[in-house]
């Protein structure tokens, strides 16, 4: 099992709309693609950040899903829409497995 989750740094004034946005892609994700991504916000330090979380059952299956994602124009066009929201070179992903 992993762990996968990606963050990233909310621009100035954009916490409400990059909220919305985060609820509204995992919704998406969940309902066309079958993966459910939680939507984290951090209750300790820097308070302008977001987060998703997922746990699959391998990196094979992150790699399936990233493709379908790559070719999901809704997706695509969604994802840049929205980039505005979110800093500059902030959005990062990490990678956990379970021990």
């Amino acid at each position: 099992m992993i762990s996968i989750t990606r963050t990233a740094s909310i621009a100035p004034g954009k916490t409400g709309d990059a909220i919305a946005y985060g609820r509204e892609i995992a919704k998406y994700i969940k309902e066309k693609h079958s993966t459910t991504f939680e939507l984290l916000i951090p209750i300790g330090g820097n308070p302008a950040r977001i987060a998703w979380n997922a746990r699959l059952a391998n990196l094979a299956e992150w790699e399936a899903l990233t493709g379908k994602l790559m070719a999901d124009k809704k997706y695509m066009e969604t994802v840049s829409k929205h980039s505005a929201l979110f800093l500059p070179g902030s959005v990062c992903d990490h990678f956990w497995q379970t021990i």
